[in-house]
């Protein structure tokens, strides 16, 4: 069943979610790589501010290439999730609801997932340019100096997401491994 949610990321919202969904994000999110989390990591452990409150937002794992002329962003397909995994515990622990990545996730993630009752959505590796068209404007927010590894925020409009581990620890990647097997 398809689902229509708003970003940020309510606590209801994310509870009701469940592992297969097919959900269309309207909103804000934000996005971060591996170069932006270690600094977001390092910044925590020095007592300082983050540049964004992490409490109900979502961070989409993504670099996107340049825009091209009349479009707010590039191709901006998924990053491999794992690479962010150190750090998803202590941002889950302030508040983040979602995560938006492609690839498994380890136990320390899916555990501080269910204890802050979020979710971690996969998008369509290889599809970044139709992703794309769902984002209607990007804006460096943080660590402009890293490039495409900066931190944006970014207006989504229906954008394309599959719930692949629910706030009950339900991983869609197990699930679905052990339906194919039944079915074998």
């Amino acid at each position: 069943m398809d689902k229509y949610i708003k970003v940020p990321l309510v606590q209801e919202d994310a509870r009701s979610l469940r592992v297969g969904d097919y959900v269309y994000l309207t909103g804000t999110i934000y996005t971060a790589r591996d170069a932006a989390h270690k600094r977001m990591y390092e910044a925590l452990a020095q007592g300082e501010k983050l540049p964004m409150d992490m409490t109900d937002n979502v961070i989409y794992y993504m670099g996107p290439s340049p825009a091209r002329e009349g479009k707010p962003i590039g191709s901006a397909g998924p990053t491999t999730a794992s690479r962010m995994d150190k750090y998803a515990p202590s941002l889950l622990d302030l508040g983040l609801k979602g995560m938006i990545g492609k690839g498994k996730r380890t136990k320390e993630v899916q555990e501080a997932i269910v204890r802050n009752g979020a979710v971690y959505f996969a998008a369509v590796g290889g599809a970044g340019a139709l992703l794309s068209r769902s984002i209607t404007s990007s804006e460096v927010i943080a660590y402009d100096d890293l490039g495409t590894e900066a931190i944006r925020k970014l207006t989504v409009e229906k954008f394309p997401v599959i719930v692949v581990i629910d706030s009950e620890g339900n991983d869609l990647y197990e699930t679905a491994i052990a339906d194919y097997r039944e079915e074998d």
